[in-house]
């Protein structure tokens, strides 16, 4: 009778998640904000924030440091929603900012600065003006930068270096919601604004003759349905 020779049975544990996958699935969501906050300021953001955090390893020096970019970024986020932008028939970018009564141009030269006073430039940058519902987006991009910002792993280790699980799922998922409420609402609620920042091009406004007189607007359709 032939004996049946018995080996030991070894439990093999389930293979460990690969430690890429977190923090590629908050890059993910991270980077669908990033398309819909101003080029400019996401830019700066991940820029100096390696070398603010040095690497996620932070001293209290670079914590303030990490805390005074994010609140700057943010501040710059939010008073962005406000500017917007035109171009004249010779390719000059005009940028300024909404105000109640009407929009504050920056950037006016001295040849065009009384053309600006006139009451059919005022008529039309009064279209440009201040809405309720600027008010509503700027707090939607402040939010968004805040989740992009908590979303950094740079960011994570600075101020959580040893958060529990609760946290590290809540720093996983919390920016891709956030990804996908702003996605959903910037879709609902679109904005013709062509802010600083953005990469959208500026809408046609207003031309000016040879003699630099203003004259309506060459854009075919209103900025007045923001």
């Amino acid at each position: 009778m032939s004996q049946q020779s018995s080996l030991p049975i070894i439990d093999t544990p389930a293979p460990a998640p690969a430690k890429g996958s977190r923090r590629a699935k908050v890059l993910a969501g991270a980077s669908n904000l990033a398309n819909l906050l101003p080029t400019g300021t996401v830019l700066a953001f991940q820029t100096l924030m390696p070398s603010f955090t040095d690497g996620g390893s932070c001293l209290v020096t670079h914590k303030y440091l990490t805390e005074g970019l994010i609140i700057l970024c943010a501040a710059a986020c939010f008073f962005s929603s406000f500017t917007d932008s035109f171009l004249d028939k010779n390719g000059k970018i005009y940028y300024g900012i909404a105000v109640p009564k009407g929009f504050y141009v920056f950037n006016v030269d001295h040849i065009h600065r009384d053309q600006f006073t006139t009451d059919l430039m005022k008529d039309y940058l009064r279209s440009y003006r201040l809405k309720k519902m600027d008010l509503i987006r700027a707090l939607v991009s402040l939010v968004m930068f805040l989740m992009f910002a908590l979303g950094d792993a740079n960011v994570q280790d600075c101020f959580w270096p040893k958060a529990n699980p609760n946290m590290k799922a809540l720093f996983m998922n919390l920016p891709l919601a956030s990804a996908l409420f702003s996605t959903f609402f910037f879709s609902i609620f679109p904005t013709t604004r062509r802010g600083i920042g953005y990469a959208d091009s500026p809408r046609e406004g207003p031309n000016f003759d040879d003699h630099h007189v203003s004259v309506l607007p060459i854009a075919n359709s209103t900025p007045d349905n923001k």
